[in-house]
């Protein structure tokens, strides 16, 4: 057995939440927010046979769409503060962050 658990974004979690519908996978589902963009997330956290953790894989990859996203940069410097310089810059989100770990036992009570 393995414990997946997915980080995506918010954007990304109704599609993906349908996808393991639709292939009978079971996950519990938890809202989160991203500490770099302090954006809201979904972690999905599943309990899975070994045999199907590449079809998990497949489906949370097939859902989890990148994009660019602009923000405003956070500065510390004094001098980036006093010259008013906080222009936005783009970056790369969304995807999927994925943990993939070993069950060891399993309860149910």
């Amino acid at each position: 057995m393995k414990l997946i658990i997915a980080i995506v974004q918010d954007k990304d979690a109704n599609e993906l939440s349908n996808a393991f519908i639709e292939a009978n996978i079971r996950a519990t589902k938890i809202s989160s927010n991203g500490g770099f963009l302090r954006s809201g997330n979904t972690t999905f956290i599943i309990g899975i046979a070994d045999e199907r953790k590449t079809e998990v894989l497949s489906i949370i990859k097939g859902a989890s769409k990148s994009r660019s996203q602009m923000m405003n940069p956070s500065f510390t410097s004094l001098t980036a503060l006093e010259d008013g310089f906080q222009e936005p810059i783009r970056v790369q989100v969304g995807g999927a962050t994925v943990f993939v770990l070993p069950i060891e036992e399993i309860h149910h009570f």
